[in-house]
């Protein structure tokens, strides 16, 4: 399957959507480069849409989270949206679900940013 990183900005909010499966190669390393560049930005609010993502490992998760650090140490703000139930399941377990915000679709994750700045 190809993974792919796609770049937008919606309401001022910087939107990736991921696509395929993140398991630790070239995919992983691309969306840690992906997430630093958004990160070095200065942007605080980034929504990431996993609607095409068929699977995360432990790997990608930590990118995740890491990435959720350092926006958080400024002051930043991460939220996802459109997961599977695989990949929800996987957040309900490890109990990152207490960590990220997790909206339904991309048009509700900016309506909680734009209500809750």
């Amino acid at each position: 399957m190809f993974e792919s990183i796609k770049h937008a900005q919606r309401d001022g909010i910087e939107v990736l959507t991921l696509s395929g499966q993140f398991i630790g190669g070239e995919e992983t390393d691309k969306l840690r480069d992906t997430l630093t560049s958004v990160a070095q930005q200065e942007h605080n609010r980034l929504i990431i849409d996993l609607t095409d993502v068929s699977y995360l490992n432990s790997t990608a998760l930590g990118v995740l989270i890491s990435s959720h650090a350092n926006f958080s140490k400024r002051g930043g703000r991460i939220a996802l949206c459109n997961i599977s139930k695989s990949i929800e399941n996987i957040f309900v377990i490890t109990k990152l679900t207490l960590v990220f915000e997790i909206h339904p679709t991309v048009d509700e994750a900016i309506k909680h940013f734009q209500t809750n700045s």
